[in-house]
């Protein structure tokens, strides 16, 4: 039996160096339990940010919000849902990006301004908020939070324009870098996404019964429609405001000028495979990341090893290509949250050993490729290294289909700074087997 030593557990001394880059996000016009149908698709989208959740209601006359730290399963309950009445609804479940990781932060943020009652939702990274904030500040904004999600409120909130979604499309056009957008107000649910594209956002539709309106549906990912029934129906498209009311769906553009340039790590790892994303389903994204990593990396072995669950496709990709077979030589503990979003250092390494356990009878004396989504820092790889060494496996050679993405932008991987550049620096100077522990 292994057991964690004191000198193992490497704690995370450099506060930035940490992957928070997804939320997600749903909306709910028009539906008699709106409350119960945004638990849902939350639920679809927990891979997204196990942190804290939320869900605000509206009634027409008023917005009712709960919200909770840790999983959505353990926030609402029946009790819970039957508290928020209405037929419009907003959720968020959250992995944080800017703000601290506190019940304070979490999300959908409520705001009495003067442009009305207004919850809102977030998934992004806000880039300008120094500037801006400290502008709203003069003008005598008062932040009841840390996260940048309450600038594009205040914003709204002192905007000249006169009618709300004036407001709303002027104070979108002030602020540079990521953001999907749900927002509500007592009778309107509003869906919007930054110029360039970077996280998704799409609507679907629940066709009404017995002649009942139809339902609208926004969500992060396609896989929270699947499971409310809900027809896609599209993208909200880069630089669109679109709004749901009694009248029908409006839509208009504040930014039709910026270069698009949405988010690769959607694909290689943020999504669910079952998720069609950017216009394509991720499911053939990672096997065909898989594919052209076997033929721009071909190495002989015995066995191709996923490292579960992101790269699960994508080594059926690099099997399928090399003709190596395929086989889960690493075996994943379910009931154990995805180490990418922990919130501590301490927390992700215990985590990977939680969470993985070598099949001895699979990887002894096994020449062994594993497959992974990508390599931040090498913490994980280095244990997942070695544990295969103590399972028996004779040679380790490590394919990373992600491995290229080595310059962010702050908008989509904000948080890889000194440690992933260390790491970047060792690949960059023939070292990634000492980063990784001779996975070459």
């Amino acid at each position: 039996m292994n057991h964690v030593q004191p000198d193992e557990i490497e704690l995370d001394a450099t506060p930035f160096d940490k992957l928070r880059e997804e939320c997600g996000v749903m909306a709910v016009y028009g539906h008699p339990e709106a409350a119960r149908m945004t638990y849902w698709g939350l639920y679809s989208l927990q891979h997204r940010g196990q942190e804290s959740g939320g869900i605000a209601t509206s009634n027409g006359e008023d917005i009712i919000d709960v919200k909770g730290m840790g999983l959505v399963s353990e926030i609402f309950t029946d009790d819970v849902l039957q508290k928020l009445p209405g037929q419009m609804a907003i959720g968020h479940t959250r992995y944080s990006t800017t703000g601290d990781s506190a019940l304070l932060n979490a999300q959908p943020i409520r705001v009495e301004s003067t442009k009305g009652l207004i919850a809102i939702a977030h998934n992004g990274n806000l880039v300008n908020l120094g500037t801006a904030k400290e502008r709203l500040e003069r003008d005598g904004a008062v932040f009841q939070t840390t996260s940048d999600t309450e600038i594009i409120v205040q914003l709204i909130a002192h905007s000249a324009e006169t009618t709300l979604v004036d407001c709303i499309a002027d104070s979108l056009s002030q602020v540079d870098g990521a953001f999907s957008i749900v927002m509500m107000t007592r009778n309107r649910i509003f869906a919007a996404r930054d110029p360039r594209g970077f996280r998704p956002l799409c609507m679907g539709r629940i066709p009404g019964v017995d002649g009942k309106p139809d339902t609208f549906v926004f969500a992060s990912e396609t896989c929270a429609l699947d499971l409310l029934h809900a027809k896609y129906e599209r993208d909200v498209q880069p630089g669109e405001l679109v709004m749901v009311s009694e009248d029908g769906v409006t839509s208009r553009y504040f930014n039709t000028t910026t270069k698009q340039a949405s988010c690769i790590f959607e694909h290689v790892y943020f999504a669910r495979p079952d998720s069609k994303v950017f216009g394509r389903w991720v499911q053939k994204s990672r096997e065909e990341m898989g594919r052209q990593l076997a033929r721009e990396s071909a190495v002989e072995a015995d066995l191709v090893v996923p490292v579960p669950d992101s790269g699960v496709t994508a080594a059926i990709g690099y099997s399928a290509q090399s003709g190596i077979p395929f086989n889960f030589g690493l075996i994943r503990n379910h009931y154990v949250g995805r180490t990418f979003i922990e919130p501590t250092q301490r927390v992700r390494d215990f985590g990977v050993r939680m969470k993985l356990n070598p099949s001895r009878a699979l990887l002894e004396g096994k020449r062994i490729i594993l497959i992974d989504d990508s390599i931040i820092r090498g913490t994980t790889s280095r244990k997942i290294v070695r544990m295969c060494r103590a399972a028996g496996a004779k040679d380790h050679r490590g394919r990373f289909v992600g491995v290229s993405v080595a310059w962010r932008r702050a908008e989509g991987l904000r948080s890889v700074r000194a440690a992933w550049q260390q790491l970047l620096h060792g690949v960059l100077h023939g070292e990634l087997s000492d980063a990784v522990g001779r996975c070459r």
